[in-house]
């Protein structure tokens, strides 16, 4: 069916608006957070800004174009993401270089003029366009479901996720690791696979994580002679579940995040006027600077809008009828959702820290220009929809 409606009628005004929420939030949160005077003299409040102007292009450019047309080209651009994170590995290193450390990881191209790049944050969307054409395509081609066809398309499910994930691991980067795991979960949820297979596999993976986790407490030997885990690792592990034992080291950051947002109280202390050093603090610990200066209520109005937009994008995703746009919407959901909840859980211990950043509000832009590209799809999909409905009074419920 051809939509007939004109661009207002057809732009998301609602997802627009959540997005400029989240514009002002963070330019108010790196305003304050740059003030400790750590960063130097660099302003990252107008870097941000770039970044978000950026993003609304991207987002623009990826509207306007059919979701039939990513469907096409999304094998290509999970390859082009591929060879981006494999050629990442063999790059030099150093200062200046292409392939440019941070933090120990191997994780970011630094482009001349732009800054760094981390194509881990592209590749999300990449893998979630080739996994949605996947499973869609699976299941044209095997309309009756079996246990077979089920067993099957997970095989082909684990394969597409085994190389990005193989090669990031290799970077190392765990935090998009886990992003990459929680996307394919839920997409093997809504792919409508059997339970009498997910279940189990759930289960298994849950014990997996709950042994490592307890030998990384009591086989620390064993892990590091015959599995390689790094002292560091077994570090992350003691400063979440201790912090104050390693006050001095792994457990700073969380030590120092949990006295800022524990110290805002109710309604916090005011813009500017915070007390506790955070380390980065305008990018992975933007939260804490939230919660030190506007307190339980401001830290509450911003996870009360991320449900807000999450909500809005699981209505979208309801109201599409083409299976393909219907796993795409799921998996971008399940990548803002894991983020969220890690990066927000990270701050107050709830989790470890894995150093993933909180979306639309942390300074970054690979991670603003990869949220860029996920929307930019929600936006085609909402702006293209109708040629996807049986109905021409469906949209009504949007």
């Amino acid at each position: 069916m051809e939509n007939n409606r004109n661009f207002a009628e057809r732009f998301d005004w609602k997802l627009a608006a959540i997005l400029v929420m989240f514009l002002i939030i963070s330019l108010v949160a790196i305003s304050s957070a740059q003030t400790t005077g750590q960063y130097g003299q660099i302003n990252f409040v107008f870097k941000q800004l770039q970044w978000y102007v950026i993003g609304s292009f991207i987002v623009a450019f990826v509207m306007y174009f059919e979701p039939e047309q990513y469907k096409k080209m999304s094998w290509y651009l999970y390859g082009f993401g591929i060879l981006l994170l494999f050629v990442l590995i063999f790059m030099p290193e150093g200062q200046g270089q292409i392939g440019e450390p941070k933090n120990g990881a191997k994780s970011w191209y630094h482009i001349p003029g732009l800054g760094s790049i981390q194509p881990s944050e592209f590749m999300k969307t990449f893998f979630i366009l080739a996994t949605a054409r996947l499973i869609s395509t699976h299941h044209e081609k095997y309309v009756s479901k079996t246990l077979k066809t089920d067993f099957l398309l997970l095989g082909k499910i684990g394969l597409s996720l085994f190389i990005p994930l193989a090669l990031i691991m290799q970077q190392p980067d765990l935090g998009s690791s886990l992003v990459f795991i929680a996307i394919t979960a839920a997409l093997i949820v809504v792919a409508g696979i059997s339970w009498k297979i997910i279940l189990p596999i759930f289960i298994s993976g849950m014990s997996i994580a709950g042994l490592i986790l307890w030998m990384a407490l009591y086989m620390q030997d064993f892990l590091a002679e015959y599995l390689g885990v790094k002292p560091y690792h077994f570090g992350r592990i003691y400063s979440w579940i201790d912090p104050y034992s390693y006050a001095d080291k792994a457990g700073y950051h969380l030590i120092t995040s949990l006295n800022a947002i524990g110290s805002g109280e109710i309604f916090g202390k005011g813009y500017m006027n915070r007390e506790v050093y955070v380390a980065e603090n305008h990018t992975d610990f933007i939260f804490a600077v939230i919660g030190e200066e506007w307190g339980f209520i401001g830290a509450s109005f911003v996870i009360c809008l991320y449900f807000l937009l999450i909500y809005h994008l699981t209505k979208i995703t309801l109201t599409l009828k083409d299976p393909f746009c219907t796993y795409v919407c799921a998996g971008i959901i399940a990548m803002i959702t894991f983020h969220v909840f890690e990066n927000i859980g990270m701050t107050i211990q709830l989790l470890p820290i894995t150093g993933i950043p909180l979306p639309f509000i942390s300074y970054g832009g690979s991670s603003l220009m990869g949220n860029a590209l996920a929307i930019g799809l929600v936006f085609s999909m909402k702006f293209h929809y109708k040629k996807y409905m049986f109905s021409a009074n469906e949209d009504d419920e949007l």
